[in-house]
């Protein structure tokens, strides 16, 4: 198995519900095709299809299933009336633990890993509690703001990435990478000044949401740094996922009052609210899914320019949906943002040809 590697990407962003983790490492022509039985070869080891047409349909994938769980999130939360952002995560979070078990044990997408020691169990809970207070913040958010707009803040990753670097292990970047963060922080700036439907609280849980996932990135790289202690980002994903349910129940019983019967409530009678449930809760696997499978297939490089693109996407998608008023100034201030977040992408990447 390919050790993983850290890398902060718009990713996962998620998406909102963005429960992505980390983006392991590109691995080798034999580890992508290799005669390991799984979901993607045949018995004989052959792939069903072409390396290029399964590619293609995985990069599908990991775009619908992105896009689509912010649409879904966005409809449940603002114009369903489903209004319980914490307990919605918590069923993503059940949802990620049942899926993870069937495509690991069962499908054997990776090989299955362990937690070696109680020690390594509490920093995974403590990646936990961060995961649950980004993705919490990033489905409240939907609540209140477009999707176009939520997803012009989250662009704004890598800038938080640098500062918790530089707070934390005191980390400097070179001059041209700080400078390509400036267009990032001007861009949303225009963007919120201009935002029709801007709101306060919205925007501090959006700002929240890219935060935390920018915090998670970087205490991940420290506390699971040692080749005993690095796990798989599926395997990750394994032991997270049940761990950020458990510590969301209480807050949903305790913020969102009697959720299970308020639930039961809506879900009696409507079959297309289940349907939304399950479906919702479903592609919010597949965004952790698609996202280790483009990265498998291609390269962590390949996934950051898809993401950059995939914020732009996903911004139109919604405006075409919703209707949401968009304005000149908010969609010069998204796309200078874009501009900065693929002007820093790739001082990242001269910095890495260099020291290599």
């Amino acid at each position: 198995m390919v050790e993983a590697q850290s890398w902060t990407t718009r990713r996962s962003s998620n998406p909102r519900l963005e429960t992505t983790v980390d983006i392991p490492s590109t691995p080798t022509g034999e580890h992508r095709y290799g005669t390991t039985t799984n979901i993607f070869t045949s018995i004989s080891g052959i792939p069903f299809v072409s390396p290029a047409i399964l590619t293609a349909l995985i990069i599908a994938s990991w775009y619908f299933s992105n896009i689509g769980v912010l649409l879904l999130n966005k409809y449940l939360l603002s114009f369903y009336g489903y209004k319980f952002p914490i307990f919605l995560t918590m069923l993503h979070m059940i949802s990620c633990t049942f899926y993870s078990l069937i495509a690991i044990r069962w499908f054997q997408i990776v090989q299955f890993q362990q937690i070696s020691s109680r020690k390594q169990f509490m920093k995974i809970f403590a990646l936990s509690v961060i995961f649950c207070f980004s993705v919490v913040c990033g489905n409240t958010s939907l609540r209140y703001l477009p999707v176009s707009f939520n997803q012009a803040i989250g662009a704004t990753t890598p800038f938080f990435t640098a500062v918790f670097a530089f707070l934390i292990t005191c980390k400097h970047e070179s001059l041209e990478v700080y400078l390509a963060l400036m267009p990032v922080v001007f861009g949303i700036v225009l963007a919120s000044n201009s935002e029709p439907l801007f709101h306060l609280f919205g925007f501090l849980m959006c700002v929240g949401s890219t935060a935390g996932r920018a915090l998670k990135s970087v205490v991940q790289g420290l506390l699971l740094s040692s080749d005993s202690e690095k796990l798989h980002s599926m395997n990750l994903l394994l032991y997270m996922a049940p761990m950020a349910a458990m510590i969301l129940l209480p807050f949903s019983l305790y913020i969102e009052g009697n959720v299970f019967s308020k639930t039961v409530d809506k879900v009696s009678g409507d079959s297309f609210m289940v349907a939304l449930l399950i479906g919702n809760a479903t592609v919010a696997y597949l965004v952790n899914l698609t996202n280790f499978l483009v990265t498998k297939h291609t390269s962590a490089l390949t996934l950051q320019v898809l993401g950059n693109a995939k914020a732009a996407v996903a911004a139109v998608v919604s405006v075409l949906i919703f209707k949401n008023p968009v304005t000149v100034m908010g969609i010069s201030g998204f796309a200078v943002t874009i501009m900065g977040v693929v002007l820093y992408s790739e001082a990242k990447r001269r910095l890495k040809v260099t020291a290599h």
